[in-house]
């Protein structure tokens, strides 16, 4: 008896178990078969956290500026793109404005690089600086606007100014009347010289009598020297005005005088709305955020990048209330010939200030060749200091 009653308080025993886990599981909630919410940016990732999508480190960004944001030219629309990576990876940039291009520079980026994976440098005179810092430290990444200069970790980028800026050059030989238009260049580099002359081949084009007048601020951004230099030209009789600086203390300047203005970099028509014309602009954000994701992937590779209005990283700004119809259909439609490679800038014959042929009829300047460009074209009043 003892024995059958052992067997029979384990089966019991066996059966309360079993009853037991089904109430458990019929009192689970039944598994849900809609999609979860998608993370926002900011959910997803973090400076220094791992990405959920492909569990990499995020990594740490620096950018170093010459000048402010509040410039409203060529740092405010780096700083947009250096915004567009920060919404776009939801991380935080480290930004250090105001660097001057010398000594100073080396030691910025050496500081920097000691903190971050990517450096972004965002003016033309940190070359060097760069290139002995990239060298002392292998495994952080440099990208360098507007420099010719790589290393296995530095790359260089730049927008073609030469596309937007021939299309300024068109708007200005069609609105002078006395065939006199002005240029404040900012330093007397490739990429300014290659811009004044797409803009002078374009005015030459629609107006051959057309004469360019060109002087130098040596300044990115001072508006006090910019504005002087712009008024050296109106009082020579300019009626359209083009500045290269960062500022819009030159179109103001023109706008005091009731003369055509043009900027760079962004568009400036707020600032002198009832002469502006219209300038080149330029977009780095999406360029910077397919930087960063490389780097995220593990694809990231040393390059010299040229982007102009096909991939978006340049463009004209839209034209002032003021400007006639038929120039801006003018130039919209020679920026159409140029997104479907009808139209070459620099295409021959070129002449050279002195006379000389750099371009034959029937051929073009490469891009190898526009960007060590060291003369100005045939039309051009003034000199590039040596």
């Amino acid at each position: 008896m003892k024995k059958v009653s052992k067997k029979m308080a384990v089966a019991v025993l066996s059966l309360m178990m079993l009853f037991i886990a089904a109430c458990s599981q019929a009192s689970a909630p039944a598994a849900s078969t809609s999609p979860s919410p998608s993370p926002s940016p900011s959910e997803e990732a973090g400076g220094g956290e791992a990405s959920p999508e492909a569990g990499k480190e995020l990594p740490k960004v620096a950018f170093v500026y010459i000048g402010v944001p509040g410039d409203g030219g060529w740092t405010y629309e780096h700083d947009k793109g250096r915004q567009m990576v920060e919404d776009t990876f939801g991380i935080k940039a480290t930004v250090v404005e105001n660097v001057p291009e010398g000594p100073d520079a080396e030691r910025v980026f050496e500081e920097l690089a000691r903190e971050n994976d990517i450096v972004f440098g965002t003016s033309f005179g940190y070359m060097d600086a760069m290139v002995n810092v990239a060298g002392k430290y292998p495994d952080v990444k440099f990208m360098h606007a507007t420099g010719y200069k790589t290393l296995p970790n530095l790359a260089t980028y730049q927008g073609k100014g030469y596309q937007p800026g021939y299309l300024a050059g068109l708007a200005a030989g069609k609105l002078t009347q006395n065939n006199k238009i002005g240029y404040v260049g900012a330093f007397p580099i490739p990429e300014v010289i290659y811009t004044i002359n797409a803009f002078t081949l374009a005015a030459q084009s629609v107006n051959p009598d057309v004469e360019v007048s060109v002087v130098w601020s040596n300044t990115w951004f001072d508006p006090a020297t910019e504005r002087q230099a712009a008024i050296t030209l109106l009082d020579q009789g300019v009626d359209v005005l083009a500045n290269y600086q960062d500022s819009p203390a030159g179109i103001q300047a023109a706008q005091e005088r009731g003369v055509w203005g043009m900027g760079n970099d962004s568009d400036m028509n707020r600032y002198a709305p009832e002469t502006y014309v219209t300038n080149p602009v330029l977009n780095w954000g999406p360029y910077y955020v397919e930087v960063i994701q490389d780097l995220i992937d593990g694809v990231w590779e040393s390059h010299s990048y040229y982007g102009g209005l096909k991939e978006s990283m340049v463009d004209l700004a839209p034209f002032g209330k003021n400007v006639p119809q038929e120039v801006q259909e003018l130039v919209n439609s020679a920026k159409t010939d140029i997104l479907e490679e009808k139209l070459q800038v620099f295409a021959g014959p070129v002449y050279d200030q002195g006379g000389e042929l750099k371009v034959a009829e029937g051929e073009y300047l490469k891009q190898e060749d526009i960007l060590i460009m060291d003369y100005f074209v045939k039309g051009i009043k003034g000199a590039i200091p040596k």
